[in-house]
């Protein structure tokens, strides 16, 4: 029989002051999201601590926690960044299992207590709070599709060895096997049925399946899910595993969370995704992901493929693509600067979440350059960076935070006006007008690339400046653009006019449009040697 929260338990975990901010689906697309993981230590010269080793190999804790974090927010804010997405809270199953221990957060063995490793419940309250005083929102990570436990699996009885004398699980609330699907592995992807009913894992690591079909199942967690929102005071949260649950789970579930909720539908298949955009507020643009790596890992990718993905988003999403998380790298993919070795591909790629429809998110230590491959080498610690706010992502990171702030301000249907791919009239160039932006991509790699827009963008002769070099630009006497890069690095147009009431952005260039700026890029710094040279 399921476990209703205990009346004291409820006293503890579930009675708080805070208050969230409220946050709309509309206010959340008008932010920017830092997804923590191993993000910051707690009491170690101020969370520095450069000489704390975590061995990322080992599968294993290493000491990140929210009271690390706090001390580390100006860090995201002063990036751009006004929302925050953390790993899931909840207490995980304990040592070390075939496949490491739940360092992730992603093996919940009790969803009514926090897990200690990241500190307490008044902990991720005080970082709650600490992201409200600085008008950031909090996302919550969020697990309901399975729960795990260190007991043995018999696979012959379809159930756990429990101890003498018990006749439930350790699983909280879950205690019975009636509160999950019965035994079956899923072997055939393919098959949603499977998918949904059977168990991720194996008989080594089984995750135990919780039957969303059950009334009094569902009635546990649609009742459990706004205590969690109220008690931390969350403002939206990241739904894990969602194509594993049937979409009416989810329907209810996100209604009675009365925040903003996003997806995780790992499928590169737009169709497949767009059910769930109607039972839930956005999803992570999985599809969108599948095109854009192949796109502009080496030299030639195909980009029209990632235009058509993108299309397909914007026509068959319940909200567009503008309900999206659009993102590069996250903790379950391969660093795609693991993945691409030219660092004018890794540039180009860098910039798409933040031209895209969608809400930009990036993983921590994107920022920072990182180069881990599959999971668990991607799962760098951030402390042993020094939060160096100095490096060329980081910068990058936070001129383009800046440039989507200017276009909201300069254009109030920014967050509701369609990307649009226009001719470059060159090969391997991408043209994407999101006005007042225009974003000029190429996936050439560390080499000369070449747009030819004609379209009417900007007035005749108007000047414009690219945000990353701040050089700026003639347009043509019809409004169109020629531009060339010497390196195959990405532009970000907007009208000088435009930044006029914003002298944050290229501070101290010459905007007065007498003669292109010439400028070394914030990218050349961590481009190979080909990239070492003037931009035009």
């Amino acid at each position: 029989m399921s476990q209703r929260l205990p009346y004291f338990l409820a006293l503890v975990l579930f009675s708080s002051g805070l208050t969230s901010l409220a946050a709309t689906a509309d206010d959340w697309r008008t932010r920017s999201i830092y997804q923590e993981d191993r993000f910051a230590l707690a009491d170690k010269d101020n969370g520095i601590a450069p000489t704390v080793p975590c061995d990322i190999a080992a599968r294993t804790y290493c000491g990140g926690s929210w009271r690390g974090a706090i001390n580390h927010l100006d860090y995201i804010k002063q990036m751009g960044f006004d929302a925050v997405w953390i790993s899931p809270v909840f207490s995980n199953i304990e040592g070390m299992s075939p496949y490491g221990a739940a360092y992730h957060g992603h093996w919940p063995d009790n969803l009514y207590s926090v897990n200690q490793h990241f500190g307490s419940a008044g902990d991720l309250k005080d970082l709650s709070s600490a992201l409200h005083e600085r008008d950031m929102f909090l996302m919550l990570d969020v697990v309901v599709n399975h729960m795990l436990t260190t007991l043995p699996l018999n696979v012959t009885t379809s159930s756990f060895e429990v101890p003498q004398n018990s006749s439930t699980t350790d699983m909280t609330p879950f205690a019975d096997m009636s509160d999950f699907h019965s035994l079956c592995f899923i072997t055939d992807y393919n098959n949603q049925t499977e998918v949904e009913q059977c168990w991720l894992g194996d008989p080594l690591l089984p995750y135990a399946d919780v039957n969303t079909e059950d009334p009094n199942v569902v009635g546990i967690l649609n009742s459990w899910i706004p205590e969690v929102v109220s008690n931390f005071s969350v403002d939206g949260l990241r739904l894990s595993t969602v194509k594993f649950v049937s979409p009416p789970f989810w329907q209810d579930f996100t209604r009675e969370a009365g925040v903003f909720t996003i997806g995780e539908v790992m499928s590169s298949d737009v169709n497949f995704t767009s059910k769930y955009t109607q039972v839930m507020d956005a999803v992570l643009d999985y599809p969108t992901w599948y095109a854009l790596v192949p796109a502009f890992q080496s030299p030639g990718g195909n980009l029209s493929a990632l235009i058509t993905v993108v299309k397909q988003s914007q026509e068959l999403y319940s909200g567009g693509a503008f309900m999206t998380g659009s993102f590069l790298d996250n903790h379950d993919q391969a660093r795609f600067k693991f993945l691409a070795s030219d660092a004018a591909l890794v540039a180009n790629a860098a910039v798409w979440p933040f031209i895209h429809d969608g809400i930009p998110i990036i993983y921590n230590g994107q920022e920072q350059g990182l180069a881990g491959g599959y999971p668990p080498t991607n799962h760098e610690a951030i402390w042993t960076t020094r939060y160096n706010n100095e490096s060329a992502e980081y910068i990058a990171f936070k001129t383009l935070n800046r440039a989507r702030k200017i276009a909201m301000a300069a254009n109030a249907y920014f967050l509701t006006t369609p990307m649009e791919f226009l001719e470059t009239n060159t090969n391997n160039t991408l043209a994407i007008w999101k006005p007042p932006l225009l974003a000029l991509l190429t996936n050439v790699g560390s080499t000369s690339a070449r747009w030819n827009v004609t379209r009417k963008l900007f007035k005749p002769h108007q000047h414009v400046v690219d945000v990353l070099t701040c050089g700026v630009h003639v347009a043509d006497e019809s409004g169109g653009i020629t531009v060339e890069s010497a390196a195959g690095l990405p532009k970000v147009f907007v009208a000088v006019a435009t930044l006029g009431s914003n002298p944050d952005l290229c501070p101290g260039s010459n905007l007065s449009g007498e003669s292109a700026t010439r400028i070394i890029s914030w990218w050349v710094t961590a481009c190979s040697v080909a990239c070492f040279t003037l931009l035009l």
